[in-house]
This record gives C-alpha cells, sequence and structure tokens, in this order.
C-alpha cells in the first residue's frame, strides 16, 4: 500500500469516528453521568467489540457479512432496546435525584458494567460488519497480498477510531469537571436523552 492509501484510508476513519452513532453516545452519556473514569471504561467495552468485529471480518469477509445479513434486523433491534432501556433508567435516576437531592442514589452504574455496555452495544450494531465488508476492499492493492492488507488496515482501523474516541472522551470529561455541583445533577439528563437518541439511531439503521 502506498502512503497516498494509508493517509486516505485514515483520513476516512478519522470521518467515520466523529461521525455520531450507538457508541458516541453512550461513551459521551456516560462520561456526562459518571466521569473521565467511566467514559474510558465504556469506551473500552466498545473497542472489545468493535475489535472483534473487525477481526471478524477480515478473517472471514464473505461468511460473516451473510451471517449479519441473515440476522441485521435481531441484531440491531437487541441494541436499539438495550440503549433505549438504559437512557429510561437514566432519566429515572435523574428524577429520583432530582426530587430526593443528588446524594440520594449511587452512581447509576459499575466500573463493569460500563465496560458491559460499551462491549454489547457495540457487537450489536451489524452494519459495522457490512460498512467494513464494502470499505476495507476499496484500500487493498490488488497485485499484492490481499489477507496481509486486510490485517494491516483493520488494526489501523481500530487505533483510528480509538483515538477518535479517547480524543471526544477527555474533551466532554474536562467539560464535566468545570461544571459547578448544581449544573453536574442535571448531566443525568442530558446523558439519558443522549441514550435514547443513540436507541433510535440504531434502530433507523437500514442495510446498506
Amino acid at each position: 500500500m502506498s502512503p497516498e492509501i494509508l493517509a486516505a484510508f485514515i483520513a476516512a476513519c478519522i470521518l467515520l469516528g466523529l461521525t455520531p452513532g450507538p457508541n458516541m453516545s453512550l461513551i459521551v452519556a456516560n462520561t456526562l453521568s459518571n466521569g473521565l473514569y467511566a467514559g474510558l471504561t465504556t469506551l473500552a467495552g466498545t473497542t472489545t467489540g468493535l475489535a472483534l468485529l473487525v477481526a471478524a471480518a477480515a478473517a472471514g469477509m464473505g461468511s460473516m457479512m451473510v451471517l449479519m445479513s441473515a440476522w441485521f434486523d435481531v441484531i440491531r433491534w437487541v441494541g436499539a432496546l438495550y440503549l433505549v432501556y438504559l437512557g429510561a433508567r437514566q432519566l429515572w435516576l435523574f428524577r429520583r435525584r432530582r426530587i430526593l437531592g443528588a446524594d440520594a442514589l449511587p452512581l447509576s452504574s459499575r466500573p463493569g458494567s460500563w465496560y458491559a455496555q460499551g462491549l454489547l452495544v457495540s457487537l450489536s450494531n451489524p452494519k459495522v460488519i457490512l460498512f467494513l465488508g464494502a470499505f476495507l476492499p476499496q484500500f487493498v492493492d490488488a497485485t499484492r497480498d490481499p489477507v496481509w492488507q486486510l490485517s494491516v488496515l483493520a488494526a489501523l482501523f481500530v487505533a483510528v477510531l480509538v483515538a477518535v474516541d479517547v480524543g471526544y472522551t477527555l474533551a466532554v470529561a474536562t467539560a464535566r469537571a468545570r461544571f459547578d455541583r448544581a449544573r453536574l445533577a442535571f448531566l443525568d439528563g442530558a446523558a439519558g436523552l443522549l441514550l435514547l437518541m443513540g436507541g433510535l439511531a440504531l434502530a433507523m439503521v437500514r442495510r446498506p
């Protein structure tokens, strides 16, 4: 692969990482509600799911695309309903804290739960596999070993998206740290709305 192709691939990955989606909604929501550690833990879960999907796509592109296509609607609805559930729970916590006080209820999740949330939401977006099936081959040089090139592109894809995710997670956490206690209470409500929007976005996904 030439440097020009790699540069174009990285630029495309950055644009993709900055596009709002279910993973971003969950990471930002958990960061707003619980801080940087929650955001990074959630990001670790979404990254694990993404890495599994990308590895599966690179190893068996055709068979994985057939499987994801057959179960597309079931998988996306599972993810969408899960995000809606998380959003509804977050809004309920926001309402309870408004009524009983900011210290009346504990944090909405534990580290293991944040990681599991990220993993499940990442794995429940079947469009990733179908997208990769159309996206990665465009940057493969037909005159060279396609397996090696797909492996490199898959690893680079994950690395770039993780870098973008870390960047906006740090930005959100920095902004959150500047809020006073009264404003922090409202972030629970904002997080709930973000999760509901992420669920809606996933529910509206259609086959590419």
